[in-house]
């Protein structure tokens, strides 16, 4: 019996797989983000609007308004202060910025169209369970971690019995397969490890 560890295994879809579709990652609704910012956006602008109106109705100005006024007329511009809170508005700008611009929901994979008015998606978790559901019923495996990305899905099979080589030819055959039956836009290539116990990669 061999125990030397197989070489990795990077194979292309199979071939019967439809051709590539370029369908757009789900966008996250992002409730929270959002309401934090439109309830912080709707507080600040109603003290300041309340405030601006009242003065013109012969009211005096709030003392928080007439204090913030006088402490940004006395800080200078180089301050720590005024530093610090330029970047934390800055930073804060670049969060929502990238928020708004990128769609999220990276758990999702989206899978092919069976019909022009319905999109679905796959949780990746769930793609990588019935990877590794599969990839236990081969006989000699003992051990299955996969790690599935969008382009890749990384495969660690650990095997105390049979030959190494034709592990991983089941191996092989079986995970695309599964890969085939996601139904997925863009089906992951596989990278296949098969090794002993005790072995590292």
């Amino acid at each position: 019996m061999s125990t030397e560890q197989t070489p990795v295994i990077e194979k292309p879809p199979p071939t019967d797989v439809p051709p590539h579709t370029r369908e757009a990652r789900f966008w996250s609704p992002r409730r929270t983000p959002a309401a934090l910012v439109a309830l912080l956006t709707l507080v600040v602008a109603g003290a300041f609007l309340y405030d601006i109106a009242a003065v013109p109705a012969h009211h005096p100005a709030m003392h928080w308004r007439r204090e913030l006024a006088r402490q940004l007329a006395r800080q200078p511009l180089d301050s720590t202060w005024v530093l610090v809170g330029a970047g934390v508005a800055v930073a804060l700008g670049l969060w929502l910025l990238t928020l708004a611009v990128t769609p999220g929901r990276r758990d999702i994979l989206p899978m092919r169209r069976t019909h022009p008015d319905v999109r679905a998606g796959l949780r990746r978790d769930a793609a990588a369970m019935v990877l590794r559901d599969r990839a236990m019923e081969i006989s000699g495996v003992r051990r299955v971690r996969v790690r599935l990305h969008r382009s890749r899905a990384h495969v660690l099979a650990i095997s105390h019995f049979r030959e190494l080589d034709e592990v991983r030819a089941d191996l092989e055959a079986t995970l695309n397969d599964a890969i085939r039956s996601l139904g997925l836009a863009r089906p992951p290539r596989l990278s296949l490890h098969v090794l002993r116990p005790g072995k590292k990669v």
